[in-house]
């Protein structure tokens, strides 16, 4: 740290790098010689195709249709270098785009199959729940941690006036990454809050990401329904749809949004936009006490979990959700005060929000430990609250060792196994090993 009370990460100005690179240039002399000798000997015995290699690579680079006729070294070299190489760039694109988007697991269903059925069978289909008591037990044991996942690490804790936000992740041995966020919303209802994430023709007001929804079905007797999303991804990527059946339970004010993933053979699948089979995304929302410390219940908290297979790279779709995030979230604020607006004016509903008025009351066994349902929604896990420069510092310091110690390893497996590399794999590494604990 420099007197101005700055960390300075520059390493060019210490002393023991400056020895080290003295001690690399020094040992590397005798590495040097033997390739120089190497090199010599072997052009002495150098094979025919290699003189008819260097011929191709001086010989100067010409159209084809400028290339005199006949069958000369220079067009044999570069028919044998496109022959050779099309198989090598074409296994590299199949890795590259199993690696880049990776196959969606699904069965394909035939045309006849996918025919659309009659309508007494879609309304059998609709009856059958596409969201059960099973699953809101499956989210309850979600929101007091009992699921039996891995712990959840702190992603993201932002806030702008009127709302504060929290995110955490965890990575299951099997499935995508799952999500979990705390929202608080002040001076807001829970029934406004619940209608206003049911509102599909309002959301896109607020989520540019939504470029198509439709209702397919409804049951009037729980509440269920069945809809279709299509939402826009970036160039590299197809468009992704949706089909997701959803419903709410209801005890005391409080509501459990259930939304996942479902099938339903009456929207065939097609081979753009790419169908997202693998999706969860519920909700609990309740009324909270204010951050204004006045004591009373007139914030909303909304406790969301997600995950969904996207059908990107694992890393990649992180990366994207980390970045994204929060570009997101922040616009839900001022996407809410519109719609209490709205909701002011005594505009009619639209069918998506008086859907969310259906609800089904909580199965009275789910709620044997009340106070259990009624903490606070933080995680069970305490975690450390660091500020941002602090947070910042420390992951440049972990980069700067994660450096020092992949330049040691890479070090070590160039080197030959002989004295000469056992003696400056161990002098090199003592010295990056003192530089590395003052990091």
């Amino acid at each position: 740290m420099d007197p101005t009370g700055k960390v300075n990460y520059s390493l060019w100005g210490k002393p023991v790098v400056m020895e080290t690179a003295a001690d690399l240039m020094f040992c590397m002399v005798p590495i040097w010689v033997a390739i120089t000798v190497g090199l010599v000997v072997g052009w002495s015995w150098k094979p025919q195709w290699v003189s008819l290699f260097l011929m191709g690579i001086r010989s100067r680079p010409r159209l084809v249709w400028g290339t005199p006729p006949g069958f000369g070294a220079r067009r044999f070299w570069l028919a044998v270098m496109a022959v050779s190489s099309f198989p090598m760039w074409k296994e590299a694109w199949k890795k590259f785009s199993a690696w880049m988007w990776p196959p969606a697991e699904v069965i394909i269903l035939h045309s006849d199959a996918v025919a659309v059925p009659s309508a007494l069978v879609v309304k059998e289909e609709t009856k059958k729940e596409v969201v059960t008591v099973e699953d809101l037990a499956r989210f309850m044991k979600m929101l007091d941690c009992t699921d039996g996942g891995p712990t959840w690490q702190p992603l993201m804790e932002k806030s702008v006036p009127g709302m504060a936000y929290q995110a955490w992740r965890r990575e299951p041995e099997m499935g995508p990454t799952e999500y979990r966020s705390r929202t608080v919303f002040e001076d807001m209802t829970p029934e406004l809050v619940r209608d206003f994430f049911w509102d599909d023709e309002f959301r896109e007001h607020w989520d540019d990401m939504l470029i198509f929804t439709k209702t397919w079905e409804e049951c009037e007797e729980t509440g269920s329904t069945i809809g279709q999303w299509v939402r826009k991804y970036p160039f590299f990527c197809k468009d992704r749809e949706y089909i997701i059946g959803r419903r709410i339970w209801e005890s005391n004010r409080t509501f459990y949004c259930i939304t996942q993933g479902a099938q339903y053979n009456s929207i065939p699948r097609r081979h753009s936009p790419r169908r997202v089979d693998v999706y969860f995304s519920s909700w609990r929302v309740r009324a909270v006490e204010s951050a204004k410390g006045d004591g009373q219940m007139t914030a909303c908290e909304v406790l969301l979990f997600h995950h969904e297979e996207m059908g990107i790279q694992k890393d990649l779709a992180k990366l994207g959700v980390r970045q994204g995030m929060w570009g997101c979230v922040k616009k839900m604020e001022p996407g809410i005060r519109k719609y209490k607006a709205e909701r002011g004016t005594n505009k009619p509903l639209s069918p998506s929000a008086r859907s969310a008025h259906i609800m089904t009351k909580v199965p009275p066994h789910l709620l044997n430990n009340p106070e259990q349902h009624s903490k606070s929604a933080e995680p069970e896990t305490t975690y450390e609250v660091i500020d941002g420069k602090e947070r910042e510092h420390q992951e440049n310091k972990g980069y700067l060792k994660w450096i020092v110690i992949g330049g040691a390893v890479a070090l070590a497996c160039g080197i030959d196994k002989g004295a000469v590399g056992k003696f400056l794999v161990f002098g090199v590494a003592k010295r990056l090993g003192r530089a590395g604990r003052r990091l």
